[in-house]
């Protein structure tokens, strides 16, 4: 897909969206604190164990405003908007950024970090996928790192993955929802012996909420 710039996006006022609704936030650093959050359509990095498939395909996705996306955050009375996809990095967000700032929101995005980010970013959690990984800025920007683990070779690609990002980046393990029971216990086993990594499961599915 690569990144999208075409004018039905109006320069970010439009953007294609899946769904956005207000919840708590439940994998990685910011788990359990509430936040307004922003799927956006259009993938191309296709990952076999992806619980959004919905979103690959851009053209399945009515086109929203961007101004009534934030319009929508603010009156949640949430403090902080989380964009995900999809890939977000795949779009122009300085517009949503600038609109969120104007409403004293805070802006997350979690992404895969594929293309450069745009956008004023309060916290960027990254979690790379080995078939397109990160560019380097991303690396570089990060906050946070979110390592999925399907299989056991995915323990040496967050460690080649930890090896790209800041001193200061917080580094996550977390199982592939299909997997957990499989993978949760040699993920707690690794921790203990490599104890720069965090665990993180998927809280939100626990709790059967959005």
């Amino acid at each position: 897909m690569n990144k999208i710039e075409t004018d039905i996006f109006e320069g970010g006022k439009k953007l294609p969206l899946i769904q956005e609704f207000y919840s708590i936030q439940g994998e990685g650093y910011h788990t359990g604190k509430a936040a307004y959050f922003i799927r956006i359509g259009g993938c191309d990095i296709g990952c076999r164990w992806c619980d959004t498939k919905v979103s690959w395909n851009l053209d399945m996705h009515t086109l929203a405003s961007t101004d009534s996306i934030i319009e929508a955050a603010y009156k949640s009375e949430a403090k902080s908007i989380v964009v995900t996809g999809g890939e977000p990095s795949s779009y122009d967000l300085n517009y949503l950024c600038k609109k969120a700032k104007e409403k004293d929101l805070q802006t997350f995005i979690e992404t895969s970090g594929a293309y450069p980010l745009t956008g004023n970013w309060d916290w960027i959690c990254l979690s790379p996928k080995q078939q397109k990984p990160p560019v380097k800025e991303v690396n570089l920007q990060a906050d946070e790192l979110k390592m999925i683990i399907y299989n056991d070779e995915d323990f040496i690609w967050a460690e080649e993955s930890a090896k790209k990002v800041s001193d200061n980046c917080k580094l996550y393990l977390q199982p592939e929802w299909s997997r957990r029971e499989e993978n949760t216990p040699k993920i707690i086993e690794y921790i203990k012996k490599n104890p720069k990594w965090n665990l993180s499961v998927q809280l939100h599915k626990y709790l059967q909420i959005p």
